[in-house]
């Protein structure tokens, strides 16, 4: 009866009267054949990625080996640069809805380089606090007005009937993300042999080229809230009762995903295997690179609240065979990696079938309006979740409490998530064409 109040409004998305896209499989003729904004903004990820990555794997050991910082500066650093990012995506998808995409994607890229350059200059704690969280902020900024500005556009293209489907549009910006996060470590290990400031140095560069390039071929758009209070977009995204319900199931995703960095590297160094984790790394941008477009079309055929529910199984099953394997001895040689392995794949599975697919629901629950809100309200939900769970999991690793207890936790959060979320679908909530 609760669940049946809160879903009675706003209007279904369903009601969108559009054409439906023929189902097939993704193809990069697809990608060739957008746009040049839609190209620009997939190609942004990729970009974002490769900068990202070629610098913040290596900030923990800088700080603690070049700056000599303590342990607990180190993770205070680490873990406001998360906050700073996850935590305020609202600000900027409020300001994107406010003031446009374009000066939003400007600002955010002037305050990255800003940012890369104070990491690479700082030598006190305060100075990288500080660039640590420009860095951060700039994602906030950029990332919603990247997100909702490829929503608008696919989704206008797609009720034209001119091209693909925006689920795998999303899926495109998936993979691209993807090749950025496979190809910036290789970078920035280069980088590295010469030091940490290079590659902070080049990734500024790098930040320099695509905040000159949005503006040169991002087009002005008049933004949708222009000349309307600033806090009525997070009145009108907490009262959509249908999206938050959404959101609060879909939050688990962020926070099994950043176990990744977390408890994976727990269970590798309980079995003695720590050197395999860049090569589960690879495993998992191998497997979205190649199948994430596949797995995107299976994910139609069945449907989206099928696709997204499907994929928390995945991950809540992804932990789940780590807590068991911890219940069993250790099976002799490189057979011990097989639970981690079995996380990487299921979880990266997982991703695959919701991510792209949730994406393309969020404007659909938000009534294709205020896209840069849902969408920051979205990612600070997954930064709450994070920031919440992943120091109680951390706390739960210790070898005080017993070794299936973190991952029984673990796999719980998808599992519950799974049951919101398959409940809403029940309901017709996370229908799309």
């Amino acid at each position: 009866m609760v669940l049946r109040s809160l879903l009675r409004r706003p209007a279904d998305p369903e009601s969108d009267p559009r054409p439906t896209a023929p189902l097939r499989a993704g193809r990069w003729a697809d990608f060739r054949a957008l746009p040049s904004v839609m190209k620009l903004l997939i190609s942004t990820q990729l970009a974002f990625n490769v900068g990202f990555y070629m610098v913040l794997p290596y900030l923990a050991t800088h700080l603690a080996e070049d700056l000599g910082l303590a342990a607990a500066a180190v993770g205070l650093v680490l873990g406001l640069r998360t906050f700073s990012q996850q935590g305020l995506f609202v600000i900027g998808g409020t300001l994107t809805d406010r003031f446009g995409a374009k000066p939003v994607v400007l600002v955010g890229c002037a305050l990255r380089v800003t940012g890369f350059i104070l990491l690479g200059a700082a030598g006190t704690l305060p100075a990288v606090i500080g660039g640590a969280l420009l860095t951060g902020f700039a994602a906030a900024l950029f990332s919603p007005a990247v997100e909702s500005s490829l929503a608008r556009e696919a989704g206008e293209r797609e009720r034209a009937g001119e091209g693909p489907p925006r689920t795998e549009v999303f899926a495109m910006f998936a993979v691209a993300g993807q090749v950025g996060t496979v190809t910036g470590p290789l970078v920035g290990t280069a980088l590295m042999l010469v030091d940490f400031q290079l590659a902070c140095l080049v990734a500024a560069v790098g930040f320099v080229l695509v905040g000159l390039a949005h503006w040169r071929w991002l087009p002005w758009r008049e933004a949708e809230q222009a000349g309307r209070p600033m806090l009525a977009g997070w009145g009108e995204v907490l009262g959509n009762r249908r999206f938050m319900l959404f959101a609060a199931g879909y939050s688990g995703w962020l926070l099994s995903y950043n176990q990744l960095y977390l408890a994976l590297p727990d269970e590798l160094e309980r079995i003695g295997r720590t050197a395999a984790l860049g090569f589960l790394f690879v495993l998992m941008s191998v497997l979205v690179i190649t199948l994430q477009m596949r797995v995107t079309t299976w994910g139609r055929r069945i449907g989206a609240g099928r696709s997204v529910v499907l994929g928390f199984g995945l991950m809540a099953a992804s932990f789940t065979v780590v807590a068991v394997a911890r219940l069993l001895p250790d099976p002799p040689g490189w057979w011990a990696l097989a639970p981690a392995v079995s996380m990487v794949v299921l979880l990266t599975f997982g991703e695959m079938f919701a991510v792209p697919v949730a994406q393309d629901l969020v404007p659909r629950l938000a009534g294709e309006r205020r896209l840069g809100a849902h969408f920051g309200v979205l990612a600070s939900f997954g930064g709450l979740m994070v920031l919440v769970g992943s120091t109680g999991v951390g706390a739960l690793l210790d070898p005080a409490f017993p070794p299936v207890l973190p991952f029984a936790v673990l796999a719980a959060v998808p599992l519950l998530g799974a049951v919101v979320l398959g409940l809403l679908a029940r309901r017709g909530v996370l229908t799309a064409a």
